[in-house]
């Protein structure tokens, strides 16, 4: 009974069943499989260029520690900087292209660059891995910005959030498989070029799925009403929901994207510069601008990119020495990464909602966090390595691996849910652009810098992500909404301004509750009254007859 509590679904309106069908699922995957790059990149670089063969090619042993931290933390950051650049032109390609063929196009570019890094090797240097990774972030990058977009647009309310979470599940998976390729070729292969080559030619397999599943997921309807292609974005409707055209579901999703782009087209209408000029104007959409692009950078606050990146050098960090258990744990992590997203997607995300969430993950962490930074100031574990952990040493791995599963559950997916939801239909790509680029902007700093920041700061590090943390808290409790259930075209109404963050949500769904009868009412009226005049217009024809 419990368990199918959990499951329940909180419905804005009655559901037909098969709106919640495999094909709404199928899409939802196929879309977030986009982050399966982005997961596998995050988990195999840094171990990769861990691994003695990898530093015996490019020589790295003529190095000092400073250049070798240097080296790594250009290779690492470069993928950032060109995702950056992708989130934000991915715009362009939504509004000209769509949803789903932007997707094509950004992931053919990271087939591209994944390509490139194959041919580098100790006799050309490192130039093919840089030029090879910064294209294939730019593909990365335009993904981030499209996948979330598609998905929370051809979700029903009562699974967006779990849809949605999709994007973070193939993240997971991504990051679980790249950590333990590395692992293999550790303990399997022999030093050579082909052991450290062979994680960099895996990255080619889901960026070429993707690409080719891509022309088999329908554009969203949405996208296809905002371009005047109504008949279609009906006909991919009723695909996605299973549903004839003349269910009065339909009708009512159709009505409700119908009153959308009235008052899209009221504010200004639907250009390409629009968005643009609506950001400029508008305080209401600068606010959830700031708060889309504020949420990543707590997510990055909490440290979680510095681990993922740099996983080796964290564990070092605790005593656990050597190549092959550094990776092992490493590849543990990425284990309970990987079962905390699953718990999200199937219990948490629809179900506790969004803000609860965040703040449980904020809390929890930091506190995990002071432990691990304190056991490293008292216990010093690098001026003291042995082979075996001392028991003080194994309850800051435990609690190492308790803040992560205190963060992935929450604020690993949180941040891309909230933003693929908060923005109207005439700013969402626009918006989506400017949250995705946020999240590899601070990526970026946090990969840039994270070998500087260990070598200078030592356990102040855990102490400085802890802290920040808590602030993270504070920021959702005072200042973001619940979203969760709410359909995207009433999401404009948790940010009026007489409500507060921890109350807009209530107040919200009870309104929508009152209008969702009513509208309802007014369109069963609507088709029996029709239905009567077909019937009248039928007798009428067979007395002639």
């Amino acid at each position: 009974m419990g368990l199918l509590a959990i499951l329940d679904k909180v419905e804005d309106r009655p559901t037909p069943p098969s709106v919640y069908n495999w094909r709404v699922y199928a899409c939802g995957a196929v879309a977030g499989s986009a982050a399966i790059m982005i997961g596998y990149d995050s988990a195999f670089i840094g171990t990769t260029l861990a691994l003695p063969s990898f530093k015996d090619e490019f020589h790295f042993e003529e190095l000092g520690t400073k250049a070798v931290n240097l080296l790594n933390a250009n290779i690492v950051s470069c993928y950032q900087a060109g995702a950056f650049w992708g989130a934000l032109a991915a715009y362009v390609a939504a509004y000209y292209l769509g949803r789903s063929r932007g997707l094509a196009v950004f992931s053919a570019i990271f087939v591209v660059g994944a390509a490139m890094m194959l041919g580098a090797n100790g006799a050309r240097g490192l130039g093919l891995i840089y030029g090879g990774r910064v294209l294939a972030g730019f593909g990365v990058g335009g993904c981030s910005n499209l996948a979330p977009i598609y998905i929370a647009e051809i979700s029903p309310p009562a699974i967006r959030g779990r849809l949605v979470c999709m994007f973070e599940l193939g993240w997971q998976i991504g990051g679980l498989v790249g950590f333990w390729i590395n692992y293999g070729v550790s303990t399997t292969m022999a030093p050579s070029h082909e052991q450290w080559l062979i994680p960099f030619a895996i990255q080619l397999i889901p960026s070429a799925l993707l690409c080719v599943g891509s022309f088999w997921l329908h554009e969203t309807p949405r996208w296809l009403m905002s371009k005047g292609q109504r008949e279609k974005a009906i006909k991919n409707l009723c695909w996605i929901r299973q549903l004839p055209e003349d269910d009065i579901y339909i009708k009512e999703e159709v009505y409700a994207m119908d009153h959308n782009i009235e008052l899209q087209e009221a504010a200004g209408g639907q250009g390409f510069w629009q968005p643009f000029k609506l950001l400029a104007r508008s305080r209401k959409i600068q606010w959830r601008f700031f708060l889309g692009g504020m949420l990543f950078f707590w997510q990055n606050a909490s440290g979680i990119n510095a681990i993922n990146y740099y996983s080796p050098t964290v564990f070092k960090s605790l005593g656990i020495v050597g190549t092959n258990t550094g990776l092992f744990t490493t590849g543990l992590f990425g284990v309970v990464k990987t079962c905390g997203t699953i718990i999200y997607l199937l219990f948490l995300i629809d179900q506790v909602g969004r803000r609860r969430l965040l703040m449980i993950g904020s809390v929890g962490g930091s506190l995990c966090m002071w432990y691990v930074g304190a056991y490293i100031k008292i216990a010093q574990p690098a001026k003291h390595p042995t082979a075996k952990l001392p028991p003080s040493g194994v309850s800051a791995v435990f609690f190492f691996y308790l803040w992560t599963a205190f963060y992935t559950p929450t604020w690993n997916p949180t941040p891309w849910v909230i933003n693929s939801e908060i923005f109207d239909q005439n700013v969402r790509t626009l918006a989506q652009g400017s949250a995705a680029a946020n999240n590899w902007f601070w990526n970026f700093l946090i990969s840039r810098f994270t070998p500087q920041m260990f070598q200078t700061m030592g356990y102040g590090v855990y102490f400085f992500f802890a802290a920040l943390m808590i602030w993270g808290a504070a920021f959702v409790y005072f200042l973001v909404p619940e979203t969760k259930n709410i359909p995207l075209e009433g999401i404009d109404r948790l940010f009026d301004r007489r409500l507060t963050a921890h109350k807009a949500h209530k107040v919200v769904w009870a309104e929508l509750q009152q209008e969702e009868e009513a509208l309802r009412i007014g369109l069963t009226s609507g088709l029996e009254k029709e239905g009567a005049l077909e019937t009248t217009t039928h007798v009428e024809n067979s007395d002639k007859v």
